[in-house]
């Protein structure tokens, strides 16, 4: 087949994606009014609003301002108000400040969707190749993050408001289960393994170049640590036992006042939680959810295991089937995990919640950073945060993979993150 044929045929394969991801975030939003999409909760949090808005300005700026014939940018203005953190571009908003952008309105973004999305049904008919089409492919899988960060914002928005709205039908309202999934624990022997992304398929920056990376025998939980065990956690003094902290988990632990899982509650003596789906009673065999590292780092302490290595994760999940509770399930909330697979794998290493790693979040040997403004993407954030590994029930389905690198500062709960216990063989 020849190489013309072949983008032809690429092309076209990205305009069907280009609509059906465009298409989901306008989705997201459709319960929303125009106060839910525009009011910012906190600086790390961004209005729905704003999320629809980016994602959007994404396309305009790097593919149909410089790359289209006669494309008339939508707003001169929108450049300022809706760039992230792109240095290359041009001054910006200040990002604790989005919430302020009372105008435009709702309307207003969904019409510029509107104008972008034209604009790019023209330029991909217009036989894009090569590197223009990673461009596009890199913009949707970027939608795709803002579409779960969407959800987490919004979550975060509702948690404020003491009449705790559902972005959902709050349902299920019960607690879903049979009780907590036995614990079991899969083996791995020494060996020299690859890490990293390796093929023609999508993939960002920082999970490549592929590398060997030497991994010791170790165990690895068949599942992720749950509500019940973070429950004997609590129980046990977890979060007032100093020796279980690192000294800047144990310092942020007595300032902000821990004492339970983000969103935890109680009410009338039980403990409840907020969800998407409203405050929902906290299901025992569900796993935890909105931790941070610090605190996923003592409860590993407190069980004498550990946390794993990325690269530990990784190995584990290579050649497995990406399977398992993400945001397409509709249930937008983790799940309580089955027992172990019969081929003695664990059956949900994807989805329900992201599981932190003790690996900080660096720079694999041999990575440069990409030229222009898209080098801005990751490369520049490898510093004081850590990685999450698997995906969420917040998660598009099909946007991850066994090494994708999720990545967060060690304080931060918002995110559906949650932990799986590792330990030396």
């Amino acid at each position: 087949m020849s190489q013309s044929l072949l983008s032809a045929r690429r092309s076209g394969a990205l305009a069907e994606s280009y609509l059906k991801v465009r298409g989901e975030s306008l989705s997201l939003v459709s319960g929303l009014s125009d106060s839910d999409a525009t009011v910012q909760s906190m600086e790390d949090a961004s209005p729905a609003k704003w999320h629809l808005a980016h994602t959007t300005w994404f396309f305009e700026t790097f593919l149909l301002e410089p790359r289209l014939t006669g494309y008339q940018v939508f707003d001169p203005n929108y450049c300022y108000l809706f760039n992230s953190y792109y240095e290359q571009v041009g001054e910006r908003h200040p990002r604790p400040s989005r919430g302020m952008l009372t105008r435009p309105s709702l309307e207003d973004i969904r019409n510029y969707r509107t104008h972008v999305d034209a604009g790019m049904a023209r330029f991909l008919d217009s036989g894009p190749t090569g590197e223009i089409l990673d461009l596009v492919e890199l913009g949707l899988h970027h939608e795709q993050q803002h579409q779960e960060l969407l959800l987490t914002d919004i979550l975060h928005l509702f948690a404020q408001n003491p009449l705790r709205p559902a972005f959902r039908a709050p349902e299920p309202l019960a607690v879903e289960s049979n009780g907590p999934a036995p614990l079991d624990w899969l083996s791995f022997d020494q060996a020299m393994v690859q890490i990293g992304h390796a093929g023609s398929d999508f993939a960002f920056d920082c999970e490549g170049p592929r590398h060997e990376a030497i991994i010791r025998s170790f165990k690895l939980a068949s599942r992720p640590v749950l509500n019940a065990e973070w429950f004997e956690f609590m129980a046990d003094s977890g979060y007032r036992t100093s020796t279980l902290w690192l000294s800047d988990g144990w310092a942020i632990v007595n300032e902000r006042g821990w004492d339970a899982p983000f969103y935890w509650e109680q009410r009338d003596g039980a403990w409840m939680t907020m969800t998407l789906r409203g405050l929902q009673p906290v299901d025992p065999a569900a796993p935890v959810c909105h931790i941070s590292y610090f605190e996923a780092d003592a409860f590993a302490r407190w069980m004498g295991k550990r946390l794993p290595s990325e690269f530990e994760w990784e190995h584990a999940a290579a050649g497995r089937e990406v399977t398992g509770n993400f945001a397409d399930s509709g249930r937008l909330r983790p799940k309580p995990p089955a027992s172990v697979a019969s081929d003695g794998s664990s059956e949900n290493l994807f989805g329900d919640v992201w599981e932190w790693t003790h690996s900080p979040y660096t720079a694999y040997p041999r990575f440069k950073i990409s030229e222009g403004a898209v080098g801005e993407y990751n490369g520049k954030f490898m510093n004081g945060q850590y990685v999450l590994r698997g995906g969420s029930c917040a998660t598009p389905a099909g946007h991850v993979r066994a090494t994708y690198r999720n990545f967060f500062q060690p304080d931060k709960r918002w995110q559906f993150s949650g932990l799986r216990l590792a330990d030396d063989a």
